[in-house]
């Protein structure tokens, strides 16, 4: 039996990776993440997601699509006039995301998501101000940090916020598993901009919908892996009484 302290310990550890080796990792440990995932609880056992596992040529043609698109994209928020007009006109560049992923965090949590990506982008040494590196990081998200492999979780429309807690609860025990097992993992809500590059490469059933993607391979010694975000204490989101 694991011992309660050790299991919290194991808990904490986990970081995200940020920078991955391109060492190829096995098709049968894939697996066995994807089962680990599978013993997590689910609403009525439903499982209401499926996984796209992308690894070597079908990962690098999602990459490179991806990275097209971002090109265009980025331009809207830090190009020229004519970076965005080209944005305009270049329809695949849209961010036609299958959930509203680009709309701006609630007031109440913005001091986190702003403190995370100070800290992350201070050690990684880019400049609020400095647009072009903070894009130039942000498009390592379609690179997938150089991992080799990238999970896409696609949810059932049908079963609404259900469908994504249960993905979240497969997610989870998926990336502790990786953990486990000395991998990395980066969960990626950046990559769920554009569903259509990953549908060109799957046949996904009818009714389910991309929610994230996650990056799977071997960590790096790159310093952005020793990268620490806050964790709250668990005062801050238990309920008081009246």
């Amino acid at each position: 039996m694991i011992k309660s302290k050790d299991f919290s310990e194991f808990l904490a550890s986990r970081r995200t990776t940020r920078s991955f080796k391109s060492d190829p990792v096995d098709a049968s440990i894939i697996n066995e993440l994807i089962e680990d995932g599978l013993t997590a609880p689910s609403w009525s056992n439903t499982r209401p997601f499926m996984v796209a596992v992308a690894s070597g040529d079908v990962r690098d043609r999602i990459s490179q699509d991806m990275l097209e698109r971002w090109s265009v994209g980025s331009g809207m928020t830090s190009g020229s006039l004519k970076d965005k007009i080209k944005f305009f006109l270049t329809p695949k560049a849209w961010p036609l995301s299958d959930y509203p992923i680009m709309k701006p965090y609630p007031k109440s949590l913005q001091p986190r998501a702003r403190r995370v990506g100070k800290e992350l982008y201070g050690l990684l040494g880019v400049a609020r101000g400095d647009k072009k590196a903070r894009d130039a990081q942000w498009a390592k998200n379609y690179e997938f940090f150089n991992a080799p492999v990238e999970l896409f979780v696609f949810i059932h429309k049908g079963l609404s916020v259900f469908a994504a807690n249960d993905a979240g609860l497969f997610a989870e025990n998926l990336m502790l598993s990786a953990h486990a097992k000395g991998l990395g993992a980066c969960a990626q809500g950046a990559v769920a901009i554009w569903p259509k590059a990953v549908h060109r490469e799957f046949n996904i059933p009818k009714g389910y919908k991309l929610v994230y993607g996650i990056a799977i391979g071997y960590p790096d010694d790159a310093e952005v892996n020793t990268f620490k975000a806050n964790r709250i204490a668990a005062e801050e989101i238990t309920v008081s009484k009246k």
